[in-house]
This record gives structure tokens, C-alpha cells and sequence, in this order.
């Protein structure tokens, strides 16, 4: 794999001299071409051995093409704040809109690479990161990022006399780290670390293209080449695991929503009482240093309209600091948030530890208003659900705590909700000429609905499908619900 790179090719300086000048109006030009069709991202993952130039090779790309369109990305080791948050957040926060030109300066396998190269590496651990960072890119490739890796690489030779080199001049040998010093005493089994990542994590939709980085004009030339047929490629390709062709099909399933007891109901005095008591205990939940240290509360509310979401959030804030939550209300996506992966708005969102995100819908307008009104094309609503599923393991596995709610009235108590609505002054407001129309595709909806429940309803974060004809016997159970999630998650730190 790493023959041709470790022959540390060379380039001579008149050819370079005749070759880039070219190289650079190609890429430029088809630069400005990716950036005026706006069909796709580019994200450039840049690793390889330490001390081969990467840095450098970087700053040149910014030089030879435009740089108000290329946002540059260097990920360190994550430090406190970053560590509130789940590993990919990071990543999600940078990713660039369609039309530019993303460099993710370390490729995001550092942690991967970390390690592989140990003497005895976990193999269960490595396995597993190897399955997300395959998901991921195959996610990204789905939704609209074209990704491409590059691997820089030279001898055990090349890499020492450079570092030397760098240390000589004192204008240079601020680029060589520590870590660079040391790569020439375990170079073996750094190669070996990187062949295997290589071997595991190369695919057709994101493939890895080994750079040969000993003489600086072949590193230089072979990058730029590589970029420039990457911005070249017409299409990119839908990795299979999203291919309609390849898609499992979904297996027929019995809607929860015809299991549901629409007559349940509190009355109003034990409402009070059981509000009182589950307020108060959640109050005391959120506070509990076990909860701000580990955790952090994801609460997604859907629901028909008119179902009374925002009056259970507003029953749930009650109890707590205005400063530890925050609620989103979904809408239509804007336009910027259409350039990126669909799960991008969301990510944005995502809580740090003893934090609470609370959103009045959520990303589960893919699989419910997208594919009712035909506003996505089938094979990317159906991907939603293993999507979705993975965005919210993801939050699982750094301590989130995630809770869904469906909020579910009949047809009858929806009328009758709306035309109270449109007679009160106080909510007029709520009332849109959307919601009528929504209205007229119920069975749609209804349908919709049952698959989501069904295909995202997982032991990690499970669907709480409540009755809300009766909005006090909703809005005790979310409560209720939420509280003894938080104290069942503190519990298990004991």
C-alpha cells in the first residue's frame, strides 16, 4: 500500500515549474464552477504521518485557490468544554454549506489512529470506531458532502531528515511538534496503524489517496490533483448502504397508534396534586449534582396538531432554571440549513452535560411532514430511520438522556380544539391555514406516524405514545416521565 510513497518519489523543479502554474488555474476555475452549481459539499480529510507536511500542503491549497470559500479545520485534542458534548459535535459544528470547500486538518481518525497504534489496542473499541466512522461518511455522502481522504505519507528516512531539516532554520522549527520527533522510533507501527485504518475505512462514495510527501513538489502536485478531480466529479456517488436498490424494505408493522386508550382522564383536583408532587421532584432532579456532572436532557415533542405540546413544555419549564434550558421550535428548514446534512440543525442544538434541549418538533419532520407532502425523495426518508437511530445512540453514549413523546388526540377532539382556537383572541394565533389543510391528509399523517413509531423506538430512547384528549391526564404523565427517567439515571450512579 505504502510501496510508492515510501520510494519518496520526486518531482523536478522544471517540471513542477511546468505543471502547477496549469494545475492551479484548473483548480481555481473548477473551483468557482463547484461553487456557482452548489450541489454538494467538499470535505477534505487530510492525515497521515506526523512531520510529512501536511500543514504546509494546507496553507498551499488556501493559496492556489480561493480562500473566502474554504474553511480550514484543525481539531486538537478535545479539552473540558469539548468534552461536554458528544465526539461527532465538533465535527458537525464545521461542516461546510454546499458550494465550499471543507479541510479538516487531522481528518477526524485521530482518536482512531491514538488507538491503533498502541502495543495492544482494544480490539472491540477500534471495531467500534471503525463501524462510526464508516456510518458517518456514508451519512455524509448521503446528504450532499462529498468527502475524500488524504493520506500523507514517506520513509522512516524521509520523515527524520526532514524534521531535522525544519529544526535547523529557527523560521521552521516551530512546525516541528513533539510528536514529530518522535515518529522515526515507532514508524513501523505507526505504517502498520495507518495501513490498517486505511484498509478499513476506504470506500468508492469516500476513498483514502495515499500522497507521497518526502520532495515537497510531488506532495504539492499529487494534493493538487487530487482536489482538482474531486471538484471535477459530476456526481457523487450514493454509497450502497443508501442505494434505493439496496434498502431493506420496510417490514409491515402494527401502528401503536390503534393500541391507544383515548378515554383516560385525571380529575382536575388529583391533576393539581400529582403536578405539584412530580413538579417538585423534577425540580429537585435537574439539580442534583449527579445529573450536571453526567448527563444532559434531550425531550422531543411531536404530535397532531393542536395536541397541546406547547402546553406540556410549558408545564415541564416550570421546574426548572431558565439558564439549564433551552427550547427549539422546528419549523421549515432555511435555506442555509438546506446546504447541509439534515441532521445539522439538530446537532447545533445538542445540550452539554447539565444541560436541557427541549424541542417542539424535532428531527423527525423527515420521516412525518417531508414524506407526507413529498417534499423529500422516498429513499431519504427511508434512510431517516437508521439515521435518526444513530443520532440519537450517539447522545445516548455520551450520557444524554432522550425522551420522544408522541402527543395523540382523535379527529373529533382536533376539531374541536381548532374552533375553539379560532374564536379565543388569546389563541387565534395558533390556528393556520396549514393546520387545516394538514387536516386533510389525517390518514396520511396517521400512517406516517405509525412507521416512525415503530422504526424508531429503540431500549436507548424509547417513545412515550400518550393519549392527550384529556390534556391534564398528558401533561401529569410527561412529567411524570421525565422525572423518573432523570432519577433512574442518577440512581445508576450510586
Amino acid at each position: 500500500m505504502f510501496d510508492d510513497a515510501e520510494s519518496d518519489p520526486k518531482l523536478l523543479s522544471d517540471e513542477a515549474d511546468r505543471i502547477i502554474p496549469t494545475l492551479r488555474t484548473q483548480l481555481l476555475k473548477a473551483q468557482y464552477q463547484h461553487l456557482n452549481k452548489q450541489d454538494r459539499a467538499l470535505l477534505i480529510l487530510v492525515g497521515g504521518i506526523d512531520g510529512a507536511g501536511k500543514g504546509d500542503t494546507i496553507n498551499l491549497l488556501n493559496d492556489w485557490m480561493d480562500p473566502r470559500h474554504i474553511r480550514t479545520i484543525a481539531f486538537g485534542p478535545a479539552n473540558r468544554s469539548d468534552k461536554q458534548y458528544p465526539p461527532a459535535y465538533r465535527f458537525w459544528q464545521a461542516l461546510p454549506p454546499k458550494g465550499q470547500t471543507g479541510i479538516v486538518f487531522g481528518s477526524g481518525y485521530a482518536p482512531l489512529i491514538s488507538e491503533a497504534v498502541k502495543k495492544r489496542p482494544d480490539t472491540r473499541k477500534l471495531e467500534d470506531m471503525v463501524l462510526m466512522a464508516r456510518r458517518f461518511e456514508a451519512d455524509l455522502v448521503a446528504n450532499g458532502v462529498q468527502v475524500i481522504k488524504l493520506w500523507f505519507h514517506l520513509s522512516r528516512k524521509a520523515q527524520s531528515e526532514r524534521t531535522s531539516r525544519l529544526l535547523e532554520n529557527p523560521s521552521t522549527a516551530w512546525k516541528v511538534s513533539p510528536l514529530d520527533k518522535k515518529v522515526h522510533k515507532r514508524f513501523s507501527r505507526l505504517r502498520d496503524a495507518g495501513q490498517r485504518i486505511i484498509e478499513a475505512t476506504d470506500s468508492a462514495h469516500s476513498p483514502w489517496i495515499i500522497i507521497p510527501a518526502a520532495d515537497e513538489n510531488m506532495r504539492n502536485v499529487r494534493t493538487g490533483q487530487a482536489v482538482l478531480q474531486a471538484l471535477r466529479r459530476q456526481s457523487i456517488r450514493v454509497p450502497a448502504l443508501h442505494d434505493p436498490a439496496e434498502l431493506p424494505k420496510l417490514r409491515p408493522s402494527i401502528n401503536p397508534l390503534t393500541k391507544l386508550d383515548y378515554t383516560v382522564s385525571i380529575p382536575k383536583d388529583e391533576y393539581d396534586e400529582q403536578m405539584l408532587l412530580w413538579l417538585n421532584r423534577l425540580a429537585e432532579a435537574v439539580r442534583h449534582p449527579k445529573f450536571v456532572k453526567h448527563h444532559s436532557l434531550v425531550l422531543a415533542f411531536e404530535g397532531q396538531d393542536a395536541a397541546g405540546k406547547g402546553g406540556n413544555i410549558r408545564r415541564l419549564t416550570r421546574a426548572m432554571d431558565a439558564r439549564q434550558y433551552k427550547i427549539t421550535p422546528i419549523s421549515a428548514p432555511r435555506q442555509f440549513e438546506l446546504n447541509r446534512p439534515h441532521l445539522w440543525r439538530f446537532w447545533r442544538e445538542v445540550p452539554a452535560k447539565g444541560k436541557i434541549a427541549i424541542f417542539d418538533r424535532s428531527w423527525y419532520g423527515r420521516v412525518l411532514v417531508e414524506r407526507v407532502e413529498n417534499l423529500t425523495p422516498k429513499v431519504s426518508w427511508r434512510r431517516g430511520y437508521t439515521e435518526i437511530n444513530a443520532f440519537e445512540q450517539q447522545l445516548v453514549n455520551h450520557g444524554a438522556i432522550v425522551l420522544k413523546f408522541w402527543l395523540a388526540i382523535t379527529e373529533d377532539e382536533q376539531l374541536k380544539r381548532f374552533k375553539e382556537r379560532e374564536k379565543s383572541p388569546f389563541k387565534q394565533f395558533k390556528i393556520t391555514a396549514d393546520d387545516w389543510r394538514n387536516r386533510e391528509k389525517w390518514k396520511e399523517y396517521y400512517r406516517a406516524a405509525g412507521d416512525m413509531l415503530s422504526f424508531t423506538h429503540t431500549d436507548l430512547a424509547p417513545w412515550h405514545v400518550l393519549s392527550s384528549n384529556d390534556k391534564r391526564y398528558a401533561r401529569v404523565q410527561v412529567v411524570k416521565r421525565v422525572t423518573q427517567a432523570i432519577e433512574n439515571a442518577i440512581k445508576s450512579h450510586d
